[in-house]
């Protein structure tokens, strides 16, 4: 029997590979240096608040925060929740429900806290986003017009992606920052595909609110942290759990030292090597584009072109990102002989793998069913390699014409 064919991952939209240096500074951590983070009455506990302490000053720095803005979560999920029900939980304190402003394309640990505040009394409002075909627009992202037109006296928040975890489209986060404070309300930005691929700092992108998860860019699996702005405006939240008033009241429980060390070696990582790791990864995505074109007859781009820039020159489209739909095949059959083949890749969000609906980000940018089903997404890291992706795209190109012939031979049968 013949070796099984060597792993290719190409899903690391959905989660990346523990960085050995990552995984380096964590161990000692769960070995020897075992301590409470609350326990400062001896040596380990100290330590291991030392090591937390450290740990917020090093993620901090990375996203352009201080060490006070920021509590450590178990990932953007439980982040975005925070900041999406602690702040409405805030206003209904001061006897409000009020009305949010999102994305349709959003990540459903936005859009499904968003339902949940629905059933309370907070109204919500999702903006469309321009279509693969409209023509006035970069696919995928808001038109500001239709921003500006959603506000309300009422209006509180508005929650954007700063990266599609999908398509990889990155949304004009300062001009929806500037129309959002103009009119009072907050802006939480979902980062979590944004790390080790763009610098992402939360200045810059003027957010009050920011979600991050340590395993979309080379941490650990659990381990995340949610922004909140202190400095200027600050922002109040009602937190969600209650116990022992772990960071300042906001997440209450025994503090993950070892994931904490990880998230931030995990992100200082991220930025110490965008310069080179984020113009690598861009041309191998675009080599396997152009392998991909050349081999398999209509395939097409779902979101912006790979080289679509906005009127800054700024690249649009995530450099690791590529999503594809191939007419004439099922997503999910070519997904299943890719992964037979040994090339791991998804056709969207790991969170709603298991839903048959159609993707709802492609549903968004107005494919048809059929279309959102005819589609598989790639994503690459820095660990990936120029011949990954040659023996990636001639795979791909050899499993489309396996399943094109089936169409064709149980057709003529």
């Amino acid at each position: 029997m013949s070796a099984p064919p060597a792993l290719i991952y190409l899903d690391n939209h959905a989660t990346t590979r523990l960085d050995p240096r990552v995984l380096e500074a964590m161990l000692p951590w769960l070995t020897d240096h075992y301590g409470n983070a609350g326990s400062v009455t001896h040596d380990l506990g100290r330590e291991a608040r030392a090591a937390v302490d450290t740990a917020r000053d090093t993620f901090a720095a990375a996203v352009g925060a201080t060490a006070r803005e920021i509590v450590f979560t178990s990932g953007a999920t439980e982040s975005a929740n925070l900041a999406l029900l602690g702040s409405a939980a805030r206003l209904l304190t001061e006897g409000r429900r009020g009305h949010v402003i999102t994305i349709a394309t959003e990540h459903h640990a936005v859009l499904d806290p968003l339902e949940h505040l629905e059933r309370t009394g907070v109204a919500v409002t999702r903006l469309p986003v321009v279509g693969q075909q409209d023509g006035d627009g970069i696919p995928g992202r808001i038109r500001l017009a239709d921003l500006e037109a959603a506000f309300r006296p009422d209006t509180f928040l508005v929650a954007v992606l700063l990266a599609n975890n999908e398509i990889g489209v990155v949304q004009d986060v300062a001009a929806i920052a500037e129309r959002t404070h103009a009119r009072g309300a907050l802006l939480h930005v979902d980062c979590a595909q944004a790390m080790g691929r763009m610098r992402v700092d939360v200045d810059a992108l003027a957010a009050d609110l920011a979600s991050f998860s340590g395993h979309k860019f080379h941490g650990p699996k659990g381990a995340g942290a949610l922004y909140v702005r202190r400095r200027g405006r600050a922002v109040r939240l009602e937190p969600l759990v209650h116990g022992g008033g772990q960071e300042r009241g906001l997440r209450s429980g025994t503090l993950d030292v070892p994931a904490i060390v990880g998230l931030a070696m995990a992100a200082q990582l991220a930025n110490d090597g965008l310069a080179d790791d984020v113009p690598r990864i861009r041309g191998l995505r675009d080599r396997l584009w152009s392998r991909l074109e050349a081999t398999v007859p209509g395939i097409a781009v779902n979101g912006p072109a790979v080289d679509a820039t906005d009127q800054g020159d700024a690249f649009v489209r995530l450099a690791n990102n590529l999503n594809v739909r191939i007419p004439g095949v099922d997503g999910q059959s070519l997904l299943a002989a890719l992964s037979a083949a040994g090339l791991a890749a998804s056709s969207g969000s790991a969170c709603s793998a298991e839903s048959p609906r159609p993707s709802h980000v492609l549903l968004g940018l107005g494919l048809t069913d059929d279309e959102a089903r005819a589609s598989v997404r790639f994503g690459l890291s820095r660990f990936t390699t120029t011949a990954e992706i040659d023996v990636a795209a001639d795979r791909v190109a050899a499993g489309v014409a396996e399943l094109r012939g089936l169409c064709l031979r149980g057709g003529a049968g």
